[in-house]
C-alpha cells in the first residue's frame, strides 16, 4: 500500500489500511518515530508499536469490523504538513462477551508530513463520540456528563 499523495486522503488510506486485517499496514502509514492515541489513552509511541497494536486487535476483536470515514477537515500547516480530522464510524465490533457490539462513532486527528512518497502520519488522536455528554466524570470509574444544563 503506497502512501497517500494528498492529505485529505489519508483517512481513506487508514480505512482500507484497517479493512485488510493488517497491522502493519496502518503502521506503514506512520513515521518510524509516529505517536498514536487510540480512544482510551494507550499512546504508542513508534511504528512498531502501532503495527502490533492494530494487528492484534484487527485479529480478534476488530477481525469483522467496517470503520468508514465521513466528514473530513484539512488544515496546512505551511508546505509540507496538516492537520487532517475526520469523523468515521465504526461497526462490526466483538464485545468481551462474544455478541456484536453497537456502532461507534469517532473523531481522528491526524498530524502529517509531506514526503517525496506522500503524506505519512507523524502523530494521531482518536476520540469516541459519546451522544448526550459534555466530558467524563471520575465517581468509582469514568462516565460520561453534561453540565450544559447547570450553567
Amino acid at each position: 500500500m503506497s502512501l497517500p499523495t494528498a492529505p485529505e486522503d489519508f483517512p481513506c488510506a487508514f480505512a482500507e489500511a484497517w479493512a485488510s486485517r493488517d497491522g502493519h499496514a496502518i503502521g506503514a502509514l506512520f513515521r518510524d518515530d509516529a505517536d498514536f492515541v487510540n480512544v482510551v489513552g494507550l499512546w504508542w509511541h513508534d511504528r512498531g508499536a502501532i503495527s502490533k497494536a492494530h494487528d492484534i486487535a484487527l485479529k480478534s476483536f476488530f477481525a469483522k469490523t467496517s470503520l468508514t470515514p465521513g466528514a473530513t477537515r484539512t488544515r496546512r500547516l505551511g508546505a509540507d504538513h496538516a492537520l487532517v480530522q475526520c469523523r468515521f464510524t465504526l461497526t462490526g465490533q466483538t464485545a468481551p462477551d462474544g455478541r456484536a457490539a453497537d456502532p461507534r462513532r469517532t473523531i481522528f486527528s491526524f498530524v502529517l508530513e509531506r514526503t517525496e512518497t506522500g503524506w505519512i502520519g507523524v502523530a494521531a488522536q482518536n476520540t469516541d463520540l459519546v451522544d448526550g455528554a459534555e466530558t467524563h466524570v471520575n465517581t468509582n470509574g469514568l462516565s460520561p456528563a453534561d453540565y450544559r444544563g447547570t450553567r
